[in-house]
């Protein structure tokens, strides 16, 4: 008892010590960070979900977590290759005939779901606005580095990915969030669609000039950042990464494959989605990382695939006009964490609280 009053006393300080600061610097109307500890989870609130209302975040607060949204869809494509519906070394050209013979059509699953298909735009380009557009736009496509050879974050081959495990599954791809991924995970109040009964819990998002902001619904919205959530549910995800958390055993073994290393990018491996570090890593190594957002890195990959690791940290940054999200956990150390803003702010702050926190614990 003493030990568990201790490390909840610790961790308190710990949070409170960083994230105050970090609101009041970037004027954050409100946070919510979900810590995980020796099997424990522990969930701290500070400010308030709108500004103009002055509700004050809590358990219930839904916020936009931005490309954290890519891990459910990986999730989502390791089920179906665990069931059979896919295979990640298939050509996407086998599901999406209107590109077979088209470069796009010869790039893999695996590809999609790596960044490595090879030199695509970050976002959707202007005026497409279905997916007949998109794909009438990538029969056209042609990458001057091939596939497998670069890695360069964008949101059209992971929503692709979606698009084509909803179509082998034969379901729409919110309704396979909903009904399969997130009820398996136990993930009660995670959405693509923000019920109406919901909605008075969703937080008022605020730009970095403080005008209020919401998400835009275009073309893959749903597959590459649409996910909304709760701290709770948020945390109760990053547990169940980390193995803490039962499960029915096919979604065991589709979460515990999207940790597979399959490329080296620079100072990080990169997963199924997720990015991983050797642990102990180092706060640089995370901020160097963290800035290949932005530009093509070359890819090596590894063979065979690096298996599921536990001594790595694994992380993943999210981010939409007026939210910002991280997540990061420590297998190994039985340890993760969960920042959860409505508000934008730089990326490699939101790393060094979570290197900070974590590294007290």
């Amino acid at each position: 008892m003493l030990l568990a009053l201790a490390l909840a006393a610790g961790i308190t300080h710990a949070v409170d010590a960083t994230v105050k600061p970090l609101m009041a610097k970037n004027g954050i109307p409100g946070m919510a960070v979900g810590v995980v500890a020796g099997g424990k989870p522990f969930l701290f609130y500070y400010g308030v979900a709108s500004k103009a209302t002055g509700q004050p975040v809590s358990q219930r607060t839904l916020f936009e977590v931005g490309s954290i949204s890519k891990t459910f869809n990986a999730t989502l494509a390791s089920y179906a290759q665990v069931r059979g519906f896919i295979s990640l070394s298939d050509r996407a050209g086998k599901y999406l005939p209107s590109l077979r013979g088209a470069p796009f059509g010869d790039v893999t699953l695996l590809n999609l779901g790596t960044h490595t298909a090879g030199i695509l735009p970050l976002q959707v380009p202007n005026g497409i606005d279905n997916d007949a557009q998109l794909l009438d736009y990538l029969k056209g496509w042609r990458s001057p580095k091939a596939p497998g050879t670069v890695r360069l974050y964008n949101n059209i081959s992971i929503g692709i990915l979606g698009l084509i495990v909803a179509k082998s599954i034969g379901e729409d791809y919110a309704a396979l969030m909903d009904r399969r991924l997130f009820a398996a995970l136990g993930l009660e109040n995670t959405f693509i669609d923000v019920p109406p009964a919901k909605m008075s819990d969703y937080a008022q998002g605020y730009r970095k000039n403080d005008t209020p902001v919401r998400m835009t619904q275009g073309e893959l919205w749903a597959e590459a950042y649409g996910v909304r959530t709760t701290a709770p549910d948020l945390l109760r995800w990053v547990r169940a990464n980390m193995g803490e958390i039962d499960l029915d055993p096919t979604f065991e073994r589709a979460i515990a494959a999207t940790h597979t290393g399959y490329f080296q990018a620079g100072v990080m491996t990169q997963d199924l989605i997720w990015e991983q570090y050797p642990y102990p890593v180092a706060l640089p190594a995370l901020l160097e990382g963290t800035d290949m957002v932005e530009g093509a890195v070359p890819a090596r990959a590894i063979e065979p695939p690096l298996p599921s690791q536990s001594n790595v940290w694994i992380n993943k940054t999210g981010s939409t006009n007026g939210f910002a999200a991280y997540v990061a956990f420590v297998p190994a150390k039985n340890m993760g964490i969960v920042l959860l803003a409505n508000k934008t702010y730089p990326l490699h702050e939101r790393v060094k609280a979570a290197f900070d926190i974590l590294s007290q614990l």
